[in-house]
């Protein structure tokens, strides 16, 4: 049972408290300005001069005296109480207030110890900033203490939330900007207090910043009145404490106290849950910190108000470098926080600038959290041969695939009930998708109110369901940054909301990768289901299958995309999945009834090769080349292209049918631009070099294209996928609406394959007439044809 936290009630600040908090707040103002500005000269010790200032000032202060107030806050808060707590940086933009901090505690220098804490070190740390050759000017992977970065507007606060998750012990501090709060990712986040267990997650302490401005308009929430603010806040389930003004000692004196008071509430829900098993939803406190905009900079500018309105965003003086009167100004701000007073003549910080701060691993630059590769446990995986389906001959037995993996996801529940380290996270889904198996091992995680007719709700339980994309992904990541493992399961067409998240998270990866420091974490694994072709009930709304073309624009390093392309091949290839580290890997897999292409151990080995031959598809002899290869990716295409094999080995006996299946998209690349593309040599060997491949694929065809243009055989080849021709209808009028079907599939052979298209005219015209039997069939009777709907594999 996780401990309950220590108890501080101190809610009045001493003189030496105040004065040491005040030092470091200005400390941190202080390097966070001479980040954006100075190249040389970081103790002011002559004049500031143009040769001093850098040529490109770049970099936001506007947001970063806010920034700085908290992180010294909650310094002094986890060093009073002994806490375990991350922070995550809502505005993320940022960047030089966190550098700041960090630089100041320590763990800067100890993760990069040519930036040391010293005059000289300092000077590396302005210099860096934002320069060619340096540190991003956004909160980043290069950041210690960070799971989140920069570019990640309206995610912070889903992300703490799964940062909290199966971590007791933990206070995930949250700062949220009045910009961002204005996002749906953000404004869906609010309800993530409904999920939160206070028995086994740990806490949440949103900090909503409000200094008034987003880049250049107001702000709305800024601009509501308080109690209207209130009550928003209050409906969302949270308990609001507010701290406004301008006055550093009073806004020191009034934020001490709302730390301690959200604090001291915090322990008492924690307590009441873990010792005395309360069973109301907890209020969770939090703080509405109102301070100026660009707060302590340069008050007017050129005769226009800058602190405390949105000039001061970005760089409040731009032309310091060659403006005398901006340099003055420059020089006067600086001297403002009188740095003489918090460094000492070597450039290190005074006793008074570091009295608040942790020590260790409890700093918020070196939390082990924020590293979460540091605590990955590896997932106690089952073995596949307790849930494979038999196959003993292809084609005969059909499975629903994601019913079967279900069975595989609710063993690894189990495994880790004790640990609690494994989230399923959906919306609204689970059962839809046919990974219902899971409920017998954790319940749906549901902190709000219950009701007789409800199912699987748990106070405790692990798998995660809210009818937003943005909110699932936002707790996986949170959840996966912070060590531990999870599947994301979603229908295919929907996964999009979320495109410019899995942005972020691969770029975030990509970048990850490169620093020593940062242990690998584990994947984000995304399946999708409820995909394009079986859509029976829904329809043209629900079929898009371009996610996968999305992320295979993305970082080869980083991403992967697998079709398998039946229940023994997708457990191969989850099972893999959920080893990795460091990868996005997208499973598009089907939920309907699907024959049983292979066994277990042959699924193992296609899944190994990515891409292969099925030999027993085909016809060709192995002694010639092939007359054509028909080629697939994707349960349905794979029925399609083995139907159509079915249909030329009866019409067309004494062609050579060479038939690959694809299950690793990426295998279809080049080497040189994809970890797992095959070698030319390789590629051709398989698809040959000089014969029509027709290509049954799952999306839109022009991936294909895009991925083997480089090839030899490319001009040979001919693909067939979806052509964004939908409508709610049977399964295989779906495949012929887009031209993916058997029939079609044989006349594009014969159509390709040299001196075919004369001797093989009959058997066109016969496949031309099963098409038009099919569209007068669906009509009369609302099913597809018996040849069809019976159809089962017999080479």
């Amino acid at each position: 049972m996780p401990k309950t936290p220590h108890q501080d009630r101190r809610t009045t600040l001493t003189n030496g408290e105040l004065r040491a908090l005040d030092a470091h707040w200005r400390a941190a103002n202080y390097l966070t300005a001479g980040q954006i500005y100075l190249l040389a000269n970081p103790l002011l010790t002559e004049p500031l001069t143009g040769a001093h200032i850098k040529p490109r000032l770049l970099g936001h202060w506007g947001t970063s005296p806010g920034l700085n107030l908290v992180y010294t806050h909650l310094n002094r808060v986890i060093k009073a109480r002994g806490l375990d707590a991350l922070c995550v940086w809502g505005p993320g933009h940022g960047g030089p207030a966190v550098l700041a901090n960090s630089w100041l505690e320590g763990s800067y220098s100890e993760t990069y110890p040519d930036v040391t804490r010293d005059a000289e070190g300092m000077a590396r740390l302005f210099r860096q900033f934002s320069f060619p050759g340096g540190v991003p000017s956004h909160i980043a992977p290069q950041t210690p203490g960070s799971i989140h970065e920069g570019g990640e507007l309206g995610y912070s606060l889903a992300h703490a939330y799964g940062a909290a998750l199966d971590h007791p012990d933990l206070l995930v501090a949250c700062v949220i900007g009045d910009g961002e709060a204005e996002t749906g990712p953000l404004a869906a986040s609010w309800h993530a207090n409904k999920f939160l267990d206070p028995v086994y997650d740990g806490a949440v302490l949103p900090i909503l910043h409000l200094n008034g401005y987003k880049i250049a308009n107001p702000a709305v929430l800024a601009r509501l009145p308080e109690p209207e603010l209130d009550e928003l806040l209050k409906g969302y389930g949270h308990e609001p404490i507010h701290v406004t003004g301008d006055d550093p000692v009073q806004i020191h004196r009034a934020l001490a106290e709302a730390f301690d008071r959200s604090l001291d509430r915090i322990a008492v829900l924690q307590r009441t849950a873990r010792q005395e098993r309360g069973s109301e939803r907890p209020h969770w406190p939090v703080i509405v910190l109102r301070t100026p905009k660009g707060w302590t900079g340069p008050a007017w500018v050129d005769g226009v108000p800058v602190a405390g309105t949105w000039r001061s965003h970005q760089v409040p003086l731009a032309g310091v470098r060659e403006n005398p009167e901006h340099r003055r100004q420059l020089e006067a701000w600086l001297r403002s926080y009188r740095p003489e007073e918090l460094f000492d003549a070597e450039g290190r910080p005074t006793a008074d600038v570091l009295a608040c701060v942790p020590e260790g691993a409890k700093r918020l630059g070196a939390t082990p959290y924020a590293n979460g590769g540091l605590r990955t446990r590896e997932l106690p995986l089952p073995p596949l041969d307790d849930f494979a389906v038999p196959a003993d001959k292809p084609g005969v037995t059909l499975h629903e695939p994601t019913r079967v993996l279900g069975g595989f996801l609710a063993q690894i529940m189990r495994d880790t009930a004790t640990r609690r380290d494994f989230r399923l996270v959906g919306p609204d889904e689970t059962a839809s998708n046919r990974l219902d198996a899971v409920f017998a091992a954790s319940g749906k995680a549901w902190q709000a109110q219950t009701i007789q007719v409800d199912e699987h709700l748990d106070r405790h339980g692990r798998v995660m369901e809210v009818l937003s994309e943005h909110l699932c992904q936002g707790w996986l990541e949170g959840y996966l940054l912070t060590g531990r493992h999870g599947l994301f399961s979603c229908y295919e067409a929907f996964v999009h909301i979320v495109d410019s998240m899995v942005n972020q998270h691969i770029k975030w990866l990509s970048t990850s990768r490169e620093l020593t420091w940062r242990a690998p974490i584990p994947s984000l694994n995304y399946l999708l289901t409820s995909h394009v072709w079986r859509q029976d009930h829904n329809g043209f709304s629900h079929q898009d299958p371009g996610f996968v073309d999305h992320v295979l624009n993305k970082s080869p390093d980083v991403v992967r995309v697998y079709l398998p392309p039946d229940a023994n091949t997708l457990l191969s290839v989850t099972d893999h999945a959920l080893r990795s580290r460091d990868y996005v890997n997208v499973i598009v897999a089907g939920k309907q009834p699907c024959f049983d292409w292979l066994s277990l151990d042959q699924a193992r080995a296609h899944c190994a090769r990515g891409a292969g031959i099925w030999d027993w598809a085909g016809t060709e002899d192995g002694e010639h080349d092939p007359d054509v290869v028909l080629a697939c990716a994707g349960d349905v295409p794979t029925q399609e292209v083995l139907a159509a094999s079915d249909l030329l080995r009866r019409h067309l006996p004494e062609l050579a049918v060479r038939v690959v299946n694809v299950v690793d998209m990426t295998r279809l690349m080049p080497r040189e631009e994809h970890p797992h593309g095959m070698p030319d040599f390789e590629y051709d060997g398989l698809f040959t070099t000089d014969k029509p491949v027709i290509f049954a694929y799952h999306g839109y065809p022009w991936l294909i294209h895009r991925l083997a243009y480089r090839r030899t055989g490319h001009r040979h080849m001919h693909v067939r996928g979806y052509k964004e021709m939908g409508t709610t209808t049977t399964p295989f009028d779906m495949v012929v609406r887009n031209d993916l079907d058997r029939y079609r599939l044989v006349m594009d052979v014969i159509d390709r394959v040299p001196g075919l298209g004369v001797r093989a005219a009959v058997v066109r015209q016969r496949m031309a007439d099963a098409r038009t039997r099919h569209h007068a069939w669906i009509r009369e009777h609302g099913t597809d044809l018996p040849e069809v709907a019976e159809w089962t594999w017999a080479g």
